[in-house]
């Protein structure tokens, strides 16, 4: 527990001292967002805005995790530096993304294939190696099924793979969409984070014995290690949301959603429960569908379901100001994931 504390404390120390040093820098070097012509009016305030701010969640997660290992003398284990691997290497292609917007003064960066080959490619690393490195028990960080509160479907190594690859790439672009708004993304990730905190917590105390027996028991590798991971962004994205919320100082950019996106599937690879971070991340997944239900629509009818996709701007096209929006969106996500945990704590529940 206490590697968790240090975790998070040292991160959100790192973040919080940190960013307004990164807003200095950024501003000096003039990375500032750009914004589409076509978005909402009251956007055109916040061209210049410092971008990029997810580095300072990244190098901050990555301090407080090590702090931690460091203050309690114990070795990272495989499943969180594989988390904390697909963390880093998704937050250096959005880094790329957002280096090209600045350096090219446009809204777009990477091309939509090479974005994409770079998320595949940190992926498919991410799942060969996440179902191998058995402990002493023969339990590796992932196996080849797909989970919801446990592992429940097998599907063979190749599937896993594709798989893995469309979960990463989905909760990594949900998070890019929700990051449309100040403090939207971030404080919807702390909750999120906040969730996986407590089942990496319970699924060690519920951890299955050796010999295999137990009652609604977890076979999860690194579970405490997992929580310290989930900690350590989570510090970091507290402190970064300080000065994230509205009126936003500094913008995470691609750098930070990506990085986030992908912790956040990591965690639910590893703790095996992805489908559970569906319901957890209940919002991300909301403003998704609300972009698929807007393309598919156009595409098919030529009509519009909403004024503008992501689901937050057709709000402020309706007229709902920005912290209006961001409040209740958080009020989603927080119901979200108190729903998650509620079905995570009932199924485990001795069955009478």
């Amino acid at each position: 527990m206490r590697d968790i504390l240090v975790a998070g404390a040292v991160a959100l120390f790192i973040a919080l001292l940190c960013t307004p040093l990164a807003i200095r820098l950024f501003s000096r070097r003039g990375y500032g967002q750009n914004i589409r012509d076509e978005g909402p009016s009251g956007h055109h305030e916040k061209r210049g805005t410092p971008t990029m701010g997810g580095t300072v969640i990244i190098v901050g997660a990555l301090i407080g995790y090590a702090v931690a290992h460091l203050a309690t003398w114990t070795p990272p284990t495989v499943s969180a530096l594989l988390v904390l691997f697909l963390m880093t290497g998704l937050g250096l292609v959005g880094f790329l993304d957002d280096f090209i917007k600045i350096y090219k003064r446009r809204s777009l960066g990477l091309r939509s294939g090479a974005k994409f080959t770079g998320q595949v490619i940190i992926g498919v690393i991410f799942a060969v190696l996440v179902v191998r490195f058995p402990n002493g028990y023969g339990t590796t960080p992932a196996i080849a099924s797909i989970s919801f509160l446990r592992d429940f479907l097998p599907i063979g190594l190749p599937l896993f793979i594709v798989w893995t690859l469309l979960f990463i790439a989905g909760f990594s672009n949900a998070v890019n969409l929700t990051d449309g708004l100040d403090g939207l993304a971030s404080g919807a990730a702390c909750m999120t984070l906040g969730a996986y905190v407590l089942v990496g917590n319970w699924q060690l105390r519920n951890g299955c014995a050796p010999d295999g027996l137990g009652d609604n028991c977890y076979w999860v590798r690194d579970p405490l290690d997992l929580a310290v991971v989930a900690a350590a962004v989570l510090g970091a994205c507290f402190g970064f949301l300080w000065w994230n919320a509205p009126p936003a100082k500094i913008f995470m950019g691609d750098t930070g959603s990506l990085a986030i996106g992908g912790v956040l599937a990591g965690l639910a690879i590893t703790t095996r429960t992805q489908l559970l971070l569906i319901v957890l991340g209940g919002l991300f997944v909301i403003i998704t569908l609300s972009v698929m239900i807007q393309v598919g629509s156009f595409k098919m009818t030529g009509r519009r379901v909403f004024k503008m996709a992501p689901l937050q701007h057709h709000f402020e096209l309706s007229g709902w100001a920005e912290t209006t929006i961001v409040v209740r969106f958080w009020l989603i996500a927080a119901m979200c994931i108190a729903l998650g945990l509620g079905i995570f704590y009932v199924e485990w529940m001795p069955k009478p």
